[in-house]
């Protein structure tokens, strides 16, 4: 995302995601029409109008934009054309040249011909990023248990789909637990721990007594991960057990979660521990908590890139009150209008935006 200041979130990537191979916006492909069409139109009505044949020879590059060679070398033939018509006046001497247009078309031509191979191997790169990212953040389901999800996940880094931000809802013999975290750094030097940390909580989620196991267990992932001696990762670890409607935190460094409750919102009192893999978690271990829930409440867990967005004066979002405004958005809902809403208070994110929002059920008898 990387924006900047008093720019929507999604604006920057949206705005020059046509230069790494998304299609352009419409404006960009016809212009080249309109332009060819302009000036023969213009030069058929008045001999006045010879003067803007230059214009002509920046059709071809104009359509390197947005067309194939084919059609790009199509719109040179015209711009030929138009040029040697006798009734547009632009065929006589002194008037623009014949060979530098014919010159350009062809080499728009070959370079419309090297974009487009560009094009297809940046598609295919983008598909192998979309099934990492599936490998690595696979959508979860709209339910794990008796626990309803909905998940929201932006990269930071511009032109990656996986960033430092990682999050995951699993079964177990304990009821259901989950995981958000944020590790070192964002983008791609960020995903093999995001991969290591994931792995080890899906093990310890099915084997570990309790959340704080949970949590060593991770944080001896990470110090075995560790090359410089300065990889760390904040976590939020819940449960929710089988047999009771409340649920148990464990927070190392990260956000807490938003306790939606009867169209009010509120942050969740739990003691911060100490983030994973900086060595201190053996020495103070996290103290979790436990948050008694009530029928039809939801938690609203959200990473540092929602937390830390700033508007134009420098003041961060306000995430539980704006929550509190949306409270009557659905679940599925509710993390796509945190995102448009956001956008339009034009708060700027330099940070892997991530949400997750999980509604429990009532508790098996």
């Amino acid at each position: 995302m990387e924006s900047v200041r008093g720019r929507s979130p999604r604006g920057d990537r949206e705005d020059r995601g046509w230069l790494r191979g998304a299609p352009p916006p419409w404006w960009i492909r016809v212009l080249p029409v309109l332009l060819l069409a302009a000036v023969g139109s213009a030069t058929l009505v008045t001999s006045h109008a010879r003067d803007l044949g230059f214009l002509l020879g920046a059709i071809p590059p104009l359509a390197v934009l947005s067309y194939g060679p084919v059609t790009t070398g199509l719109l040179g033939v015209g711009a030929i054309v138009v040029l040697n018509v006798p009734a547009t006046h632009l065929n006589l001497p002194g008037s623009t040249d014949v060979l530098t247009i014919a010159f350009v078309a062809a080499l728009s031509v070959f370079v419309s011909y090297v974009r487009s191979h560009r094009d297809a191997q940046l598609d295919t790169e983008r598909a192998i990023g979309e099934a990492v990212q599936r490998a690595v953040l696979p959508p979860l389901p709209d339910r794990v248990g008796r626990v309803g999800c909905a998940s929201f996940y932006r990269a930071a880094q511009d032109g990656t789909l996986v960033g430092g931000d990682f999050f995951d809802v699993r079964e177990g013999p304990c009821g259901v637990r989950a995981v958000m975290g944020d590790v070192r750094g964002h983008g791609l030097a960020a995903v093999a721990t995001v991969v290591s940390l994931l792995g080890a909580f899906r093990e310890a989620a099915l084997d570990q007594p309790d959340l704080e196991s949970v949590a060593a267990r991770l944080d001896r992932r990470l110090a075995a991960d560790a090359r410089d001696g300065e990889l760390f990762a904040t976590v939020l670890l819940l449960e929710f057990a089988t047999d009771t409607a409340a649920v148990r935190l464990v927070a190392c460094g990260h956000p807490v979660p938003v306790l939606l409750h009867e169209g009010r919102a509120r942050e969740v009192t739990v003691a911060p521990g100490p983030p994973l893999g900086i060595g201190l978690l053996g020495v103070d271990p996290p103290k979790g908590a436990t948050v008694a829930l009530g029928p039809g409440d939801r938690l609203f867990l959200a990473s540092d890139g929602v937390w830390e967005a700033r508007d134009g004066t420098g003041a961060f979002y306000p995430l539980p009150q704006r929550l509190a405004a949306l409270a009557g958005t659905p679940s599925a809902e509710l993390p796509g209008a945190v995102w448009a809403d956001l956008a339009r208070r034009r708060y700027a994110i330099r940070d892997d935006v991530t949400m997750l929002v999980l509604t429990p059920g009532p508790p098996a008898a």
